[in-house]
């Protein structure tokens, strides 16, 4: 039988709490510095939780409405704009990275025979930047830096073979974004998306916010608080407060982030829900349809050599269990 940590059996076949609340509370009881729940249940007034630490080493508690990095889930962003793209014909599925790119024919492998769409959905065999050893110990500080590190590289596998996540596929597609439209993508995020949808505490960059109002973020065997550090990767830069993303998740699901036919254009591309991770940062964002719901689970503490993803995704299963139970009473 496959070995299983303790830590997370305890998690798992521990009493299920009454309340979220209860269920949060118990997380950082677990191991994890601070956690952020938003609850939005159609119908309900929305439900804010929070435990834990917003600043570990001035001893401020957690705080619900904090603004948090949201890593990779800020691909959906970013998968949206390129359905108005496509909708608009200024960019097309079928095109390639050479047809885009041409610059790094030679440079990418298949760069002729790797499509915008197998970029979108992880399926092009470009490897991913975030992989290279010892990337995180010293991460680069430009996206042209990133991209340097899988240039020359052999590919992981033919293009639309199979799937594997890659941060360079977005490193690539922002690059695509920016060239078509003279400026960056991240402007145009904001005009078409987050000011359409009143998303006044969704960030495209550390640099844009008042670092005091982002939750700290911790890694198991690092002093360091990492809200200090802006890592640059591409479609994993955005900051934003819980109910923002929830806003923008439901928006997402219903369409109302789209205008005619982009929504038929995204549902062929991409997901309809993220999780995020960086250092220091992990979090969950879902539309639960059954109970037409969105919940966000933001938590503070990472290891990547421990158990703390599977340990919050258990946390994250047991909140929706809650929440489920209380829509059935």
């Amino acid at each position: 039988m496959a070995f299983v940590p303790w830590i997370l059996v305890k998690a798992w076949i521990l009493p299920l709490p009454a309340v979220v609340q209860e269920q949060v509370n118990e997380a950082i009881g677990h191991g994890f510095d601070g956690m952020i729940v938003y609850v939005d249940q159609a119908g309900k007034p929305a439900e804010f939780y929070a435990a834990g630490w917003h600043d570990r080493k001035k001893k401020i508690p957690a705080d619900s409405k904090a603004l948090f990095k949201i890593g990779s889930i800020s691909k959906l962003y970013v998968a949206v704009a390129v359905a108005k793209f496509i909708s608009n014909k200024r960019l097309y599925l079928d095109k390639t990275l050479a047809d885009y790119v041409p610059e790094l024919v030679g440079r990418i492998e298949n760069a002729d025979n790797i499509t915008l769409r197998m970029m979108i959905q992880h399926r092009s065999g470009i490897p991913d930047f975030t992989h290279t050893s010892g990337y995180w110990e010293a991460p680069p500080k430009a996206n042209s830096e990133n991209l340097e590190l899988v240039l020359d590289k052999t590919a992981d596998f033919e293009p639309d073979k199979k799937y594997k996540y890659s941060n360079t596929n977005y490193l690539l597609i922002g690059n695509i974004l920016d060239k078509i439209l003279g400026y960056s993508h991240h402007q145009y995020i904001k005009r078409e998306i987050l000011i359409p949808l009143e998303l006044n505490n969704t960030y495209n960059l550390l640099s844009e916010v008042n670092i005091d109002d982002v939750m700290s973020g911790y890694h198991v065997g690092y002093d360091e608080d990492l809200k200090y550090n802006d890592f640059i990767k591409p479609a994993g830069s955005m900051i934003a407060a819980a109910m923002d993303v929830a806003v923008f998740l439901r928006a997402l699901n219903d369409g109302s982030v789209f205008n005619k036919g982009e929504q038929e254009i995204y549902s062929s591309i991409y997901a309809y829900k993220h999780t995020g991770l960086l250092p220091g940062y992990q979090s969950f964002a879902e539309f639960h349809k059954d109970i037409d719901t969105v919940v966000i689970q933001f938590n503070n503490t990472t290891n990547f050599g421990g158990y703390d993803w599977n340990l919050a995704e258990i946390i994250y299963g047991r909140i929706v269990k809650i929440v489920r139970s209380k829509k059935g009473s």
